[in-house]
């Protein structure tokens, strides 16, 4: 059996959630609602995060996710052992499909991540083992009230940045490296008037 994906609790029912998950879009309320701070454990799909954050920069997320499904078929469904055998036919190739962020420069960092994050994996057995270190295994729960008080990096963003960066990584800033873990329950940064905060606080 799977994991239990929790259910989006219906439009009527009034519920708080984070400002930025606008009942407007509904794969952003999705996403807030089932994915965005639960944590992870499997490998491929935090090379998914890694690779959608890194398309992101300069963006919205709400594009990323608008382009997500092609992505993963872009992308091998983001199997890094595929990503990583890329060649540069396939990356051109790559710069000239709609259904993904045609910057060259975030294609070739998304194979090239992938060849390191391989390497990663090697070396501790798997991704997660690797980055869970940073927070010393399990998830920083913050108590923010407002938005404003969200920070766009942390010092231990800073330090997986710089360790990312020194193995090879590219787009893993520390801004981008935050939001990875915040998407990828690191850190929880639901608000916490937000039905999500108490529900990943429980776990």
């Amino acid at each position: 059996m799977g994991p239990r994906i929790p259910r989006t609790p219906p439009l009527s029912m009034q519920v708080k959630r984070c400002a930025w998950a606008g009942i407007d879009n509904p794969l952003m309320l999705q996403y807030h609602d089932r994915e965005w701070g639960v944590p992870v454990h499997e490998d491929r799909l935090h090379f998914e995060f890694l690779v959608l954050e890194g398309a992101q920069a300069g963006l919205s997320w709400a594009i990323v996710l608008n382009k997500r499904e092609g992505y993963r078929k872009a992308f091998n469904n983001f199997e890094p052992e595929k990503v990583a055998r890329f060649t540069a036919q396939q990356i051109q190739k790559l710069t000239s499909n709609p259904t993904i962020i045609r910057n060259r420069l975030k294609i070739e960092s998304a194979v090239s991540n992938a060849r390191a994050f391989l390497k990663v994996n090697e070396e501790f057995k798997s991704f997660d083992a690797y980055c869970w270190q940073f927070v010393d295994g399990r998830p920083k729960l913050n108590r923010w009230k407002t938005m404003r008080e969200i920070p766009a990096t942390s010092t231990e963003s800073d330090a997986f940045s710089k360790d990312l960066k020194g193995r090879g990584f590219n787009f893993v800033g520390s801004t981008i490296i935050y939001a990875h873990m915040q998407a990828v329950g690191m850190v929880n940064d639901h608000l916490t008037d937000c039905f999500r905060h108490r529900e990943l606080k429980k776990r």
